[in-house]
């Protein structure tokens, strides 16, 4: 079932990202009094009641201002396009502005469901224009006020009433879904052409020649994939400079819908953040990962280069230590027969169950190998631990108390239980419960 998109347009200062960061639970967007701060749309993932919906924050529309406002239309052009609802938030203090109607005319345009979000109607003076946005023409508003979080869960519901409750998708039996994730031009419709060894897939080397994901089913020794191709749309210009940030969302739609993402990276460009981006998005949604770095055929010096991007790799991505790295070439195929075997490993570690016995073994074992220190004259004690989920590989540890639990003690445990039993390529969740908790 795919995940719904909610995206919050709006002109500059109106409270979007307050809201935002209401609707997401913590802070992400970056909320100040000057207008226009958020130039770049920001991404979030929701949970209410049985529902999960994506939700996109945009820069605010102002017709009176130059500077960044071309840019900030297009990402709000991008967000309304992929989005399923929009919430189309206005100033109730402020009332009813040019720039109001500016947006409404492009949300008129593209035809979308509106949810009109009345906020800051926490004063007499709010009062006195909420029935002026009525002139929008919109059929449903919601008052609210973002700072005092007040008609937060009257927005919920009604933004939850457009969408089904959230249920697991259920993929046809034995077939293994993943997407080639990353940013545009690093080869990732070349890399679905190697696989399947047939131009399924128009390439170009101009980015965006795939406009939207494309699944293509295929065989490989006797077992069933579909591969999900993705890639950002792109044009010419200075307000696509930062193309990456279009890519976003296609990327995060695929993540959904698979099994393992791989990530590819191109090898000539080298590392930027964005690429750590992409793959924290696919750790978010506990998907296993293996990370490809393609274009390896214009790379000279192979064998010295080769340790080299590895180590780079393992510097840049210390957070995943645990993701196998692919090195190969789309174009001459050279090393793709690799790529292969790495998606079904990782997918098996991701469905991977460890019978209790042993894990509270390991675990028990490096509790008395290296205790915890103390915290204001406590020490944790662990009595028991449980695996409770797969995809990914879910472990309830049952502690005295989990707030005695420090991170870097967490990674400890994970690392011995890692060592224990291969799971290479799937992030693992360590819950820890205080006795007696549920």
């Amino acid at each position: 079932m795919r995940t719904p998109v909610v995206a919050l347009v709006g002109r500059p200062n109106v409270g979007k990202s307050t809201i935002f960061n209401c609707l997401v639970g913590k802070k992400i967007s970056i909320i100040e009094d000057t207008p226009g701060v958020t130039r770049d749309r920001i991404y979030g993932n929701v949970t209410y009641n049985n529902h999960q919906f994506h939700l996109i924050d945009t820069g605010g529309i102002d017709i009176n201002k130059e500077i960044f406002n071309n840019e900030i239309k297009v990402q709000v052009e991008i967000a309304i396009k992929e989005a399923d609802l929009v919430l189309f938030v206005v100033d109730g203090k402020e009332g009813l502005t040019a720039n109001d109607m500016v947006v409404k005319d492009m949300l008129r345009k593209a035809n979308k469901d509106v949810i009109v979000v009345i906020n800051k109607v926490d004063s007499k003076e709010a009062r006195k224009h909420i029935y002026d946005f009525y002139e929008l023409g919109f059929d449903k508003y919601i008052e609210v006020s973002g700072e005092q979080k007040t008609g937060i869960s009257d927005l919920f519901d009604e933004i939850t009433s457009r969408f089904k409750p959230y249920e697991e998708e259920i993929d046809e039996e034995d077939v293994l879904k993943f997407c080639i994730i990353g940013r545009p031009n690093v080869g990732k419709s070349s890399l679905v052409n190697a696989i399947l060894n047939e131009e399924r897939v128009i390439v170009s080397d101009e980015p965006g020649t795939t406009r939207d994901a494309v699944d293509t089913p295929f065989t490989y020794y006797d077992q069933k994939f579909v591969v999900i191709d993705t890639a950002g749309m792109r044009k010419k210009g200075k307000i696509y400079e930062n193309v990456e940030k279009y890519s976003l969302l296609r990327s995060l739609k695929a993540i959904d819908r698979s099994n393992v993402c791989v990530v590819v990276i191109n090898a000539e460009e080298g590392i930027i953040e964005h690429d750590k981006h992409i793959v924290g998005y696919a750790i978010d949604a506990g998907k296993p990962i293996v990370l490809v770095v393609n274009k390896w055929d214009i790379i000279d010096n192979k064998d010295e280069e080769i340790k080299k991007f590895t180590k780079d790799i393992r510097n840049n991505f210390q957070f995943i230590p645990y993701v196998p790295v692919v090195i190969l070439s789309a174009l001459t195929k050279k090393r793709i027969h690799t790529l292969m075997p790495e998606i079904i490993k990782v997918y098996n570690n991701s469905k991977k169950e460890v019978a209790n016995n042993l894990l509270n073994d390991v675990i028990m074992d490096a509790y008395v190998l290296n205790p915890p220190p103390t915290y204001k004259g406590k020490r944790l004690k662990i009595y028991s631990v449980k695996q409770v989920g797969i995809c990914p590989p879910t472990f309830d540890i049952q502690v005295n108390s989990k707030g005695l639990v420090h991170f870097s003690y967490e990674r400890y445990l994970e690392n011995k239980i890692r060592e224990a039993f291969d799971f290479e390529g799937t992030p693992i969740v360590l819950q820890f419960k205080s006795k007696g908790e549920q």
